[in-house]
């Protein structure tokens, strides 16, 4: 039988709520961020640190598998979580210009059922905001939870 990886340890005691990644304070003018929870790419760093801003606020702890350099210009973490009671699996590639700065960020995030609902909360947070258009708006995702109980109710 195969075990899931997004559902964690178990180890309470590996349950981080205090991490920060460095690469967040160096980002270039051009750094872009993709990923699973968005409906398309944001740019810039202001975009950026509001976004990532309140994601981090959704995790309950993050628990690390890994996290470190990758590669001459690059930064991996992958961990999971849990989001209002969903379990959420994370790995970010992150890429550096030739100046050191954080020019490129790309999150993916697993299961289904937790993307749609991590984007349903950033969408709600962000509704009426420029930001609003990256994630699913409360319509969609309404629509998604009546097609079939995709997103938690």
């Amino acid at each position: 039988m195969t075990t899931t990886t997004y559902l964690g340890s178990g180890d309470a005691s590996r349950h981080r709520r205090d991490y920060r990644p460095e690469w967040l304070d160096n980002l270039s003018d051009d750094v872009t961020i993709e990923g699973s929870v968005l409906t398309g790419i944001a740019e810039g760093p202001e975009a950026i640190r509001a976004i990532l801003g309140f994601a981090r606020t959704l995790y309950e702890y993050q628990e690390f598998n890994f996290v470190g350099r990758y590669g001459d210009d690059g930064f991996v973490e992958d961990y999971t979580s849990v989001v209002r009671g969903e379990p959420i699996g994370s790995v970010v590639v992150v890429r550096f210009n030739q100046a050191g700065q954080t020019v490129r960020i790309v999150v993916n995030h697993r299961p289904l059922r937790s993307v749609l609902l991590w984007s349903q909360l950033m969408g709600e947070h962000f509704a009426g905001t420029r930001y609003a258009q990256y994630f699913l708006s409360h319509d969609v995702a309404e629509a998604l939870h009546e097609a079939g109980g995709v997103i938690p109710g």
